[in-house]
C-alpha cells in the first residue's frame, strides 16, 4: 500500500493535468497489483456465498489494494475538498473499466451503501452524499461495466456475468429517487438515465429489449403527463431503439404524432420546452429555478434533426417549422420573459454552428430579429450582453465561412431586419461582415442593391429614401479600408454613381458594361439624391486616390483596387463620362455646356491626349497635369450642376500652364520663347499649377484636397525657387481682422457685381433675412427695453393712435438713455467681430495645415533639392511661434523638421552657401532666446542640418564662427536659452569640428557667469577629449590637456579655499575629467614629459582632506588619489623609457625599498584613518 496511498491525494489537486497524472499512475499500479493476485477460492462455491453474506464480495476475486482502492475511491466521491469528485470518478471509471472481477451488482451495492442520508447530517454534507451517488452510478455506466458480457476471471466453470438486467433496473430505480429527491439534482440524473439508455442501445447484451421497455415502463409510470423535458429526452432516445411500440397511445393526449418531432406536435413541444405550462408566463413561471444553460434536451433535439456526423439523415425542412414554432414564436413570443428569450439566444447560437448555408436565413425569423435589435441598441437591456455575444457568433462565422457573408448580410437588413441594422443597434456588425467577405461575396452583395434600386414602390419618400440607403452603402464599400477592394466592383459603384449623378438614362443598354444602364427607371431620381450622388462620387474619389509615396524603391504596394494599370480611377471616370457624352442614344446630360465652355472642353481634351503621349523624365510631372486637369473638368461639371460656380479662371488657368510646360511642337516652343521675352514678369507654369492647387486646398473638400496633394508629388521634380516661396508664404501669420476684412471685402464686391438680380427679388430676401435675424432681433430688443426700464422709461408695445399721459423723459433720462442704447449696440457689435475673428483664425489654422502637407509632400518625394533650404525658417517659425490653438499645426511643422530635414541621408545638392550661412545665422540668434526646451531641440536639428550642408563644401569658418559665439552666450549670460545639449549634439555630430572649439570653451569658462555654467563648460570638454583627440595633432591635445590640468587645478583650489561653491558631485565630475585627459595623453603620446605632475595633485589632495566640505567626502578624496597615483604611474613609465640599463642588484635593491616605502604608506593611512 505504500505505492499507492500517496496517489490519491492529487487526485483531489485542482490542476486537470496532475489530476490525470495520478490516476494514470494509480491504475497502473493497481492493474499490476491484479496480475501478480491469485485468487484462492471460486466465486461459484458455496464458501464465496458465505463471503458474500458478510462483505462486499471484493476481497475474493481482487487483490487487497485494488479492493482498498475501489472502496476508497467510491468513499472519495463525497468528499468537499477542492476537485475530489472529478478525480476519484475519473479514477474508478478507468479502474473499473480494466478490471474483469467485479459485477455491476457488486459496485452499485457498494455505491448505495456508501451515501446513505443519515439524520444528523447538514445540508451540505447531505449534498455531497447526493452528489456521491449520482457520480458513483455515473461511473458505472462510463466504464462499460453496466452492459459488460464478458464473466467474471474465475475457473472455466463459472458462468457469474459482469452485467444483468437486474443491476441494471436497480440503477435506473435508484437514478429516479435522486431525480425526485432533489430539484437541482433532477435534470443531471435523467440525463445519467439517457446515458444509460445509451449504453444498452449500443450494446448487445441479451436483455436489451426488457431492459428499454422497462425503462419505458418506469419512465411513463412517473411522468404520466409526459409534460417535461427530461420526458421528452428520454422518448427521443426510446423512438429509434422500439420502432414496433405502439408510441402514439404512449404519447397521446399530449401529443397528437407518434413522432415526437413531428410538425404537429411542435406546439405542445413548444410549451413543454419552455418549462412554462401556463399562458401567462409573467405571472406562472418560477424564475428562482431558472438557469442560464439551456437543457441537455436540446442537444438531443439538434442530433435528431441536423447530425453533424450524418449529413444525409439532416431534416432541414423540419428544423425549419420546427425553429419558427418552438423557438420564434415561443421563446421569443410576445409575452415571453426575458430569461427564455435568454435560452431562445442560446439555441440561435447552437443552430448557427450547425445549419447549413442554404438553410441559413432560416434562423433569421421575425420575433428573432426584432428582439435582438432591440436588446442590442441600448446598453441597459437586460441581454444586451448575450445579444452582443451573438454579434461575435456571427462575425466568426462570417470569418470561417466567407462566402455565406452575402446570405448573412440580407437576412439583416431585409424584411426582418432594417436597412438602418447598424444605426439602430449601434455596432459594426454589417460594415464588419464585408470586411470578412471575398471579392465574389461583394459584387453578389452590390448586384442585390441595384436590383433593389431597380424595384418600383408606389410610396414616393420611401423609394426616394430607399435609393438614399443604396448610394449610402455603395459609399461605405468603398471608404471602408477593412474591406477587400477589387477593380470590378469598384468601377461599378463609381459609374453608377456618374450615371445617377450626372444623366437622364432615356433608354436602358442590355448589352453595355454600365449597369446603371441596365434597366430604365421607373420614376426619375430627384434632384437632392442626384446632388448626394455627385457628392459621393467626389468623395469616393478622394478616397479611391492613394497619398503621395516617398519613391518607388521600398514602399509598401497600394491596396489592391485604388489603382490599376498606372491609371488614377479619376481619369478612368473622366473617361467614362466622356463616353456617356457622345452616347445620346441612351443618357442625356442634365446640364449642356455653352458655346464657350464645349470650346474650353475641346482644348482640355486635346492637352490630355497630348499629355499622355509624353515621355521621359516629365511623364510623371505630366500624369501630375493630367490629373490636375481631370478632376478640374469632373469637379467643374458637378459644382455647375450643384448651383456653386467654380472659379472660371481655374480651368483657364490649368490648360495655359500645362500648354507652356508641354508643348509639342517647334511652333508652341517659338511662341512660349517669344511670351517670355515680351513678358519678362510672367509666372512660371510651375507656379501657375501649384497656385491652383493652393486655390484648392482653401476649399478644403476631401476630393480637391487629395487631388492637390496627389497633383503635387507628382509635379515636385519641377519646382523652382519661386514655387517654394508661393508655398511659403501661405504659411506667414496674418492678422485675424485682416482675414475678416478680406471676407467682407469680397462678399461686397460679390454684392455689387449682383445687385441687379438681387433687385429683383428683393422683397423676397427681406422677408427670408427677418425670419432668420428672427433670434437676433428679439434679444436686441429685450436688451433695449431693459435699458429702457432702468431709467423709468416703458418701452411702447404696437400701433395706436390715442394719446399718451405717460410724463416726457427730461434731458438727464435722455442721456442716460443713449449711454445705455449705446453701451447695448457696442456690445453686440463686439461680439458679432469677435465670433468673425475667431473663425477667420480657425479656418486660417486649417488651411496652413492643408499646406503642411504639400511640404513634407516636397521633403519626402525631393530630399537632394537645395529648395529644402527655403523651408527651414518659415517652419521653424511655425514650430516655435505658434499659439495654443496652433498646436496641431506647430507638432505638424516640428515633425517635418525633426523627422525629415534633420534625418536626411543624402546631401543636398548645388545650395547657396550664403544663403545657408544666413540660415544657420538665424538659427542660432532664435536659440539664443527660444522659450521651451522642445523649441530648441527643434533649432538643434536644424543647425545641424545646415552643418551639414556648409561642412561637405568646406565652409567650415562660418559654422565654427557661430557656435563660438553661441558657447559665449551660453556661459557668459545668465538669461541664454542655450543648454548644455545644444553643444554636445554639435560636438558629437562632428567631432572634428568640435576639437576647434576646445581652447574657446576653456577660455571662456574663465569668464563664466556663474560656477553652474563654467562646470558645464567642463561637461563640453568631457565629451570633446572623449571623441574629437584623434583628430587632432598630438602637440596640439598635449598642450591642451596641460593648460585644462591648470584650469582644473585651479578651480578645484579656488572650491577649497571656498573662493567658490561647488558641489562633491561637481568636483567628482571635474576629477573624472583630469583622468580622461591622463587616458588621452597617454594615448597620443606615450613619452611625454612635461604634461603632468603629481605634486600639485598630492598637495590638493591634502587640502581636501583638511576642508571642512570636503574632507568627510570619501568619493572625493578616493577620486584624487587615483589621479595622483595614475600621474605617478605616468610618470613611472616616462622615467622607465629615459632612464639606462643598471645592474639587476640596484633594480632589485630599489624595488625592496619601494616595496618597503609602501608597506610604511599603507600602514601610515591605516593609522590615519
Amino acid at each position: 500500500m505504500a505505492t499507492t496511498l500517496s496517489l490519491f491525494w492529487n487526485l483531489s489537486s485542482a490542476s486537470k493535468k496532475e489530476r490525470i497524472s495520478s490516476t494514470v499512475k494509480l491504475v497502473n499500479s493497481l492493474e499490476k497489483f491484479q496480475g501478480q493476485h491469485a485468487p484462492k477460492v471460486s466465486p461459484g462455491s458455496e464458501d464465496d456465498e458465505e463471503n458474500v453474506g458478510s462483505t462486499d464480495g471484493l476481497d475474493v476475486l481482487n487483490a487487497h489494494d485494488v479492493a482498498y482502492s475501489i472502496r476508497r475511491l467510491i468513499r472519495g466521491l463525497a468528499s468537499p475538498r477542492e476537485s475530489s469528485r472529478l478525480g476519484f470518478s475519473v479514477a474508478l471509471t478507468e479502474l473499473l473499466s480494466r478490471l474483469d472481477t467485479v459485477t455491476s451488482a457488486q459496485v452499485i451495492s457498494i455505491i448505495v451503501d456508501g451515501s446513505k442520508i443519515q439524520g444528523s447530517m447538514t445540508g451540505q454534507e447531505e449534498r455531497d452524499i447526493l452528489f456521491a451517488r449520482l457520480f458513483g452510478l455515473a461511473t458505472v455506466i462510463h466504464s462499460g461495466l453496466l452492459v459488460r458480457q464478458t464473466p467474471l476471471s474465475t475457473s472455466p466453470s463459472s458462468a457469474t456475468n459482469s452485467s444483468s438486467l437486474e443491476s441494471y433496473k436497480e440503477l435506473v430505480d435508484h437514478l429516479l429517487i435522486l431525480a425526485e429527491k432533489k430539484s437541482w439534482l433532477r435534470e443531471c440524473a435523467w440525463w445519467t438515465i439517457g446515458q444509460a439508455i445509451d449504453a444498452v442501445i449500443k450494446s448487445s447484451v441479451s436483455w436489451k429489449e426488457e431492459a428499454l421497455a422497462s425503462t419505458l415502463e418506469v419512465v411513463y409510470e412517473r411522468d404520466k403527463d409526459i409534460c417535461t423535458p427530461e420526458a421528452v429526452a428520454i422518448t427521443l432516445k426510446l423512438q429509434p431503439a422500439m420502432p414496433k411500440h405502439d408510441w402514439k397511445t404512449t404519447l397521446a393526449p399530449t401529443f397528437k404524432n407518434s413522432d415526437i418531432l413531428a410538425p404537429a406536435n411542435f406546439a405542445s413541444l413548444g410549451r413543454i420546452l419552455k418549462e412554462t405550462p401556463g399562458e401567462d408566463e409573467w405571472q406562472q413561471s418560477n424564475t428562482g429555478t431558472w438557469k442560464a444553460q439551456l437543457h441537455y434536451v436540446w442537444n438531443i433535439i439538434f442530433d435528431s434533426l441536423l447530425p453533424e456526423s450524418e449529413p444525409g439523415r439532416r431534416r432541414s425542412a423540419v428544423f425549419q417549422e420546427f425553429f419558427r414554432v418552438v423557438v420564434d414564436e415561443t421563446l421569443f413570443g410576445a409575452s415571453s420573459s426575458p430569461e427564455r428569450k435568454f435560452w431562445g439566444f442560446l439555441v440561435f447560437k447552437k443552430a448557427l454552428r450547425r445549419v447549413d448555408g442554404a438553410d441559413l436565413p432560416m434562423l433569421f425569423t421575425k420575433n428573432f430579429m426584432r428582439s435582438w435589435i432591440n436588446h442590442l441598441s441600448q446598453k441597459d437591456r437586460h441581454l444586451h450582453k448575450i445579444s452582443q455575444d451573438v454579434v461575435k457568433d456571427i462575425q466568426n462565422f462570417v470569418q470561417q465561412n466567407p462566402d455565406l457573408g452575402f446570405t448573412l448580410i440580407l437576412q439583416l437588413t431585409g424584411i426582418h431586419g432594417s436597412q438602418q441594422f447598424d444605426k439602430l443597434t449601434r455596432t459594426k456588425t454589417v460594415e464588419s461582415i464585408l470586411s470578412k467577405m471575398d471579392g465574389d461575396g461583394i459584387m453578389k452583395y452590390i448586384q442585390s442593391l441595384l436590383e433593389q434600386m431597380d424595384e418600383s414602390d408606389n410610396d414616393i419618400v420611401a423609394e426616394e429614401n430607399k435609393k438614399i440607403w443604396i448610394a449610402d452603402q455603395f459609399a461605405a464599400l468603398v471608404r471602408n479600408g477593412a474591406i477587400p477592394k477589387r477593380e470590378d466592383w469598384i468601377q461599378l459603384i463609381l459609374n453608377w454613381f456618374a450615371v445617377q449623378g450626372l444623366y437622364v438614362v432615356k433608354r436602358k443598354s442590355a448589352k453595355g458594361l454600365l449597369a446603371a444602364l441596365h434597366v430604365t427607371p421607373s420614376n426619375l431620381p430627384s434632384e437632392d439624391f442626384r446632388r448626394i450622388c455627385r457628392g459621393k462620387l467626389l468623395g469616393c474619389l478622394a478616397d479611391l486616390t492613394p497619398p503621395p509615396t516617398a519613391s518607388p524603391k521600398g514602399d509598401k504596394a497600394p491596396k489592391e483596387g485604388t489603382k490599376v494599370d498606372d491609371e488614377s480611377w479619376i481619369s478612368k471616370i473622366f473617361t467614362v463620362v466622356n463616353q456617356l457624352d457622345k452616347d445620346s442614344k441612351h443618357v442625356t446630360p442634365l446640364s449642356e455646356p455653352s458655346q464657350e465652355e464645349q470650346l474650353l472642353l475641346q482644348q482640355a481634351h486635346k492637352i490630355i491626349d497630348n499629355l499622355r503621349q509624353v515621355d521621359g523624365e516629365t511623364r510623371e510631372a505630366a500624369k501630375g497635369v493630367e490629373l490636375l486637369l481631370s478632376a478640374s473638368l469632373l469637379h467643374r461639371r458637378c459644382a455647375n450642376l450643384d448651383d456653386n460656380e467654380p472659379d472660371a479662371g481655374t480651368l483657364e488657368t490649368c490648360l495655359a500652364a500645362a500648354a507652356t510646360m508641354f508643348s509639342t511642337d517647334n511652333s508652341s516652343k517659338k511662341r512660349r520663347k517669344s511670351q517670355t521675352i515680351s513678358q519678362p514678369e510672367s509666372p512660371k507654369p510651375i507656379d501657375m499649377l501649384v497656385d491652383v492647387l493652393i486655390g484648392f486646398l482653401e476649399k478644403s473638400t476631401s476630393y480637391l484636397r487629395a487631388v492637390a496633394n496627389k497633383t503635387f508629388s507628382c509635379i515636385a521634380s519641377a519646382a523652382t525657387e519661386t514655387t517654394i516661396d508661393l508655398i511659403v508664404a501661405q504659411l506667414e501669420r496674418r492678422n485675424p481682422a485682416d482675414l475678416v476684412a478680406d471676407e467682407e471685402d469680397e462678399i461686397e464686391s460679390a454684392t455689387s457685381e449682383g445687385s441687379d438680380e438681387d433687385a429683383e427679388s428683393s422683397d423676397e430676401d427681406d422677408e427670408s433675412e427677418f425670419d432668420d435675424d428672427d433670434e437676433a432681433a428679439l434679444e436686441l430688443r429685450m436688451k433695449i427695453e431693459d435699458a429702457l426700464k432702468a431709467n423709468g422709461v416703458e418701452a411702447a408695445i404696437g400701433d395706436t393712435d390715442e394719446e399718451s399721459d405717460e410724463e416726457l423723459a427730461d434731458d438727464e433720462q435722455m442721456m442716460a438713455i443713449d449711454e445705455h442704447l449705446a453701451e447695448v449696440f457696442r456690445s453686440r457689435s463686439g461680439d458679432s467681430k469677435q465670433s468673425k475673428n475667431v473663425n477667420a483664425q480657425r479656418e486660417a489654422t486649417h488651411f496652413k495645415n492643408r499646406v503642411l502637407d504639400l511640404v513634407d509632400i516636397f521633403t519626402r518625394k525631393m530630399p537632394q533639392s537645395p529648395h529644402n533650404l527655403r523651408l527651414v525658417l518659415p517652419l521653424i517659425e511655425l514650430a516655435t511661434k505658434s499659439g495654443n490653438d496652433e498646436r496641431q499645426l506647430s507638432d505638424k511643422a516640428r515633425g517635418i523638421l525633426n523627422n525629415r530635414l534633420a534625418k536626411l541621408k543624402d546631401p543636398l545638392q548645388e545650395v547657396d552657401q550664403e544663403y545657408a550661412e544666413t540660415i544657420l545665422d538665424e538659427l542660432h540668434i532664435r536659440a539664443r532666446k527660444a522659450h521651451s526646451s522642445d523649441a530648441l531641440a527643434t533649432l538643434s536639428n536644424c543647425s545641424l542640418f545646415i552643418c551639414r550642408v556648409s561642412t561637405n563644401t568646406s565652409r567650415e569658418k562660418s559654422v565654427l564662427r557661430l557656435y563660438r559665439e553661441s558657447i559665449v552666450d551660453f556661459i557668459t549670460r545668465k538669461a541664454s536659452s542655450l543648454n548644455i545639449t545644444f553643444f554636445k549634439d554639435f560636438i558629437t555630430r562632428y567631432p572634428a569640428l568640435g576639437w576647434c572649439l576646445r581652447d574657446d570653451i576653456l577660455d571662456t569658462s574663465s569668464k563664466a557667469i556663474n560656477v553652474y555654467r563654467k562646470c558645464q563648460a567642463f561637461q563640453l570638454l568631457n565629451v570633446i577629449l572623449t571623441l574629437s583627440t584623434s583628430a587632432g595633432d598630438p602637440q596640439d591635445v598635449l598642450s591642451f590637456i596641460l593648460k585644462l590640468h591648470t584650469a582644473v587645478l585651479h578651480f578645484i583650489d579656488s572650491a577649497c579655499d571656498d573662493q567658490v561653491s561647488l558641489s562633491a558631485a561637481q568636483i567628482k565630475d571635474l576629477f573624472k575629467l583630469v583622468m580622461v585627459g591622463v587616458r588621452q595623453a597617454s594615448k597620443v603620446d606615450n613619452s611625454n614629459q612635461n604634461v603632468w605632475d603629481s605634486g600639485p595633485w598630492h598637495a590638493l589632495h591634502g587640502r581636501l582632506v583638511a576642508s571642512k566640505r570636503f574632507g568627510s567626502s570619501i568619493a572625493v578624496l578616493k577620486l584624487c588619489s587615483q589621479v595622483e597615483s595614475a600621474l605617478q604611474a605616468q610618470h613611472g613609465r616616462q622615467h622607465n623609457v629615459i632612464a639606462p640599463k643598471r645592474k639587476v642588484e640596484e633594480v632589485e635593491a630599489e624595488g625592496v625599498s619601494s616595496a618597503t616605502k609602501r608597506k610604511k604608506k599603507k600602514s601610515v593611512s591605516t593609522s590615519q584613518s
